[in-house]
């Protein structure tokens, strides 16, 4: 299996005037293509902070992150936007979606950045997958929250990316709709041979990862492997 994320000794420190915040120190992990990563800890631990810096939206104060087999820490903002665009999938706890475009549009979104004549049909494609194949022409202000999240999966998978970054993904849902959106998530991400790493606060759900991080103070303190393969169950 070959390595899709590898963060070596990163650690992130803000400064506001004479202060300065350690939010993250000294972290060290690679994860293989085809595995499902949480991420857990307590608030202010740096979880998200962590996953921003996986994924190239924010830049570590030192260390090295290698994503899709490319050192990420000197490219340009267009060299990274460029790499997300091609190769990384985003799930966010507020859906993100913009609300002057349908369904099909938000989805469609990643395909035209990348200048692909298929957009509507792969699109069309995924929203009948996620359940929503009636409500396409849908704003997101007519969809439940349930609904939001479901195109916000459909558009996180559009681009076939090889790695699949989740913040709190079910943090806005009820109890029921979040399992329902947990189960698609993670059919799609089988389907699709995806990795996919999550932030989350939900123990129930981290346990269905293949592997668990815990953070705690801006460091990891735990690294656990489920007992259960589950790269093998998806055939990876």
């Amino acid at each position: 299996m070959s390595k899709i994320l590898v963060a070596k000794k990163i650690s992130k420190v803000y400064n506001s005037g004479s202060k300065s915040l350690s939010v993250l120190k000294d972290i060290n992990f690679e994860l293989e293509a085809g595995q499902s990563l949480s991420i857990i800890g307590p608030s202010g631990s740096g979880k998200t902070t962590l996953l921003g810096l996986c994924a190239g939206l924010d830049k570590p104060t030192s260390g090295e992150l290698i994503l899709c087999g490319e050192t990420i820490n000197n490219k340009t903002e267009n060299e990274k936007a460029e790499l997300r665009n091609a190769k990384v999938g985003f799930i966010f706890q507020n859906f993100q979606l913009i609300p002057t475009l349908t369904a099909l549009e938000n989805v469609m979104i990643p395909l035209e950045l990348l200048g692909r004549s298929e957009a509507k049909t792969v699109s069309k494609d995924l929203l009948g997958r996620v359940g929503l194949g009636e409500r396409m022409d849908h704003y997101p202000s007519q969809l439940s929250g349930g609904e939001q999240q479901r195109v916000s999966i459909a558009r996180a998978f559009s681009n076939t990316p090889q790695i699949l970054f989740a913040d709190e993904p079910t943090g806005n849902l009820d109890e029921e709709t979040g399992l329902s959106i947990e189960t698609l998530l993670f059919d799609l991400n089988k389907e699709e041979k995806t990795t996919l790493v999550i932030v989350t606060h939900d123990m129930e759900l981290a346990m269905k990862t293949d592997r668990k991080i815990r953070l705690k103070g801006g460091r990891i303190i735990s690294d656990e492997y489920s007992s259960i393969d589950h790269s093998i169950e998806a055939g990876q």
